[in-house]
């Protein structure tokens, strides 16, 4: 293809793909088909391996775009380093994973759904919003199965796994109980930057990504003293939408501070600071702590009280510059990092006067509702509020500001900074450690891990591990709503110790062998003339002798005829009065649609594995997500209805597989995997399921 290129005047650049690319791309092409057929990859899991294992840890790929030039170099070195310790003699197991959770999907469904705000995700329904994330999270990955092998890489992309599946969650809940166990989680406030429109928290990465140059208003703010009528402290902000949550006022300890006239009013100001006027007073820093004022706005006087000994006075903070403004800053906790600190060191009320969209809370009664820094015009909020200061008469100045202010690198919204609740990993604790294994890496190249890569861990803070957003792992905490205790636990069957249990027991058995077995003629719909054979009868009743240790209380069967007749027959073996047997319709065969009446072997036929038989598409036939749905509806519902009962379940093959791997929790995503079925029941077959109800989807996945 030729190419003008102007630099060239207009020469052209040419490449001959016929001669360079084609019978290059061909040869790969014809390596890869190798491979594929004669399962090499595969054989090289297989091989001895005298050596053991090698872990290899690969950090999966987000599924919701293609792959881009940024996966090739890593997926080369992900390729070589295990191709590598393979033929040292280990044998080294490359599962391929997909990254599934984060605001980056959340942010591409609300752009689908015409969403504008984090609200509307809880109008919508939180469980339909994350049913939306789940549908589209995968919308590429066979695309990837496609590039992926086409890079070279060798990594089994069947038997994946997914980080929105219940398995990985639990993983993410051991490490956590791990941690929490040892004293390295706590829960506190960080000072964080939020996107309103989000509704969540940023990390310092993402947010070094958006900064833009704006222009704001700085306003000079007097605080008049309590104990020294006429005179005010000034304090110098280019955040005005911050001054309804103000709770103190700081100094520099050691700087020197004087009074000034101004007109017919005093003022206090850092010497090299202060505005132009007499000076009748200098007085070190130190000294103005302590002192009490009038906030700017009182609308939390009557909320904070009982922190009277600790809001609207002056403090001492080594943050304090004297740069700019006054040499005095305005505090407001809830609003900047070193505010936080300040605050929680000096026990000063946190006042949040604004929610997580970004707008002014009803008790600030004069703004309520407005947002506090609105795209397209961020001042705009600043200059009412710098209005309302006018109006109280204690806006000393007004001023243009130019500077650098963080924006969502997603939506371009302007960030807050923000005091965050959330989970914390104190990595202060463990930094030592973190720094002497850094010590032990060989790092290539060097540099990198001696420089950048420690110096992160030197300055690296503690780790704010939780975000209040809906698609992603929830943290296995649980508060008690009277007494506060916390209970963390570190898997699903810890939790489930939790639930309330029936008293069930419950039997699960296939009927037994009936006509339809025999002549391998397929019938879900249940024929008059599909009786159990002789040899099903058989087999029913030595089924029956071996459950009469387990003293079955209620037969629930399925309508259709062979199961009715297996019923009948344990009915008669445990002595059972016709009380004990109840049918329930959601027991019967699975629906086989138009394959209904025909042979085994034309069904096998249609399909290539175990898998396609649950996901046909065609048909008419009950799909595998159905049948789970149907299953488990009944499961639950028995659950809830009865209690302290021994209880025999008699069905399908098929639904029995079901409630079995229900009853496992096992994930449908793990079971469409399966090449071949596990244990999958034969005729009079029983079994006892251990089952505890656990908080699941509509499709009864955990």
């Amino acid at each position: 293809m030729g190419v003008d290129d102007p630099k060239q005047g207009g020469e052209e650049l040419h490449h001959e793909p016929e001669k360079v690319v084609g019978p290059l791309a061909m040869r790969e092409e014809e390596i890869l088909k190798f491979w594929q057929e004669q399962g090499i990859f595969e054989k090289s899991l297989a091989k001895p391996s005298p050596k053991g294992e090698y872990v290899f840890y690969d950090g999966p790929p987000f599924a919701t775009g293609l792959p881009h030039y940024g996966h090739l170099l890593q997926s080369a070195l992900k390729d070589a380093v295990p191709r590598y310790r393979t033929m040292q003699g280990y044998r080294v197991a490359r599962r391929w994973g997909w990254d599934c959770h984060g605001l980056p999907l959340e942010n591409q469904i609300e752009q689908e759904l015409k969403f504008k705000t984090k609200r509307d995700i809880e109008t919508y329904g939180i469980e339909k919003f994350n049913a939306a994330a789940r549908n589209a999270v995968l919308r590429y990955a066979e695309d990837w199965k496609t590039i992926i092998p086409r890079f070279g890489r060798w990594i089994d992309m069947d038997q994946d796994y997914r980080t929105m599946d219940a398995p990985y969650t639990e993983s993410v809940w051991w490490a956590f109980k791990n941690l929490f166990d040892r004293k390295l989680i706590y829960e506190g406030y960080k000072s964080m930057h939020l996107c309103p429109r989000c509704g969540t928290t940023l990390s310092n990465f993402e947010v070094a990504q958006g900064y833009k140059d704006i222009e704001d208003i700085a306003v000079t703010v007097k605080l008049p003293l309590i104990d020294e009528p006429s005179t005010s402290l000034l304090i110098w902000t280019t955040t005005a939408w911050s001054l309804p949550g103000n709770a103190a006022a700081a100094v520099k300890a050691d700087a020197k501070y004087v009074k000034v006239k101004v007109g017919n009013e005093y003022v206090i100001a850092a010497k090299e600071l202060a505005p132009e006027g007499e000076i009748v007073g200098e007085i070190e820093g130190k000294k103005l702590v302590g002192k009490k004022y009038e906030p700017p706005f009182d609308y939390f006087r009557d909320e904070i009280h009982k922190h009277k000994t600790h809001v609207w006075k002056v403090y001492a903070a080594d943050f304090v510059t004297l740069s700019e403004g006054t040499g005095i800053v305005h505090i407001a906790p809830a609003f900047g990092a070193d505010d936080l600190a300040l605050s929680q060191k000096e026990k000063i009320p946190t006042i949040h006067h604004v929610t997580d969209e970004g707008k002014f809370v009803a008790t600030v009664t004069d703004f309520a509702g407005l947002s506090v820094k609105p795209k397209g015009n961020p001042k705009e909020t600043d200059q009412k509020i710098a209005e309302a200061l006018k109006e109280k008469g204690i806006l000393f100045k007004e001023e243009k500001f130019k500077h650098s202010y963080p924006h969502c690198w997603r939506c371009d919204t302007p960030l807050l900074n923000w005091a965050a609740n959330s989970w914390f990993v104190n990595v202060q604790k463990v930094k030592d450690k973190l720094l002497t294994q850094n010590a032990k890496v060989h790092w290539v190249p060097e540099h990198v891990g001696r420089g950048r890569f420690n110096n992160g861990l030197e300055s690296a803070p503690d780790w704010a591990i939780s975000r209040s957003r809906f698609w992603g792992a929830p943290l296995p905490v649980w508060r008690h709503t009277k007494t506060k205790e916390i209970k963390v636990v570190g898997s699903v069957h810890e939790m489930l110790s939790m639930v309330r249990r029936s008293g069930n027991r419950y039997f699960v058995m296939r009927h037994g062998q009936a006509e339809s077995n025999v002549t391998r003629i397929l019938d879900s719909e249940g024929r008059e003339d599909n009786h159990l054979t002789e040899k099903g009868r058989n087999q029913v009743v030595h089924s029956a002798h071996e459950l009469r240790k387990e003293k079955i209380d209620l037969i629930l069967t399925s309508p259709i005829l062979r199961t009715k007749e297996t019923a009948s027959i344990v009915q008669r073996e445990l002595g059972l009065s016709d009380a004990a047997v109840m049918v329930d319709e959601r027991l019967r065969e699975r629906g086989l649609g138009d394959y209904n009446g025909k042979s085994v072997e034309e069904w096998k036929a249609s399909f290539k594995n175990f898998a396609d038989e649950f996901n046909p598409n065609s048909q008419h036939v009950e799909d595998f997500v159905s049948l789970r749905k149907r299953m488990g509806e009944f499961l639950f519902e028995v659950e809830r209805r009865y209690t302290n009962r021994n209880i025999l379940i008699v069905t399908h093959g098929d639904p029995f597989w079901a409630i079995r791997h229900i009853a496992k929790r096992t994930p449908a995503h793990s079971l469409m995997n399966l090449r071949e079925p596990e244990s999958y029941p034969t005729t009079a077959d029983w079994e006892e399921i251990s089952f505890v109800q656990f908080p699941h989807n509509d499709d009864y996945d955990l």
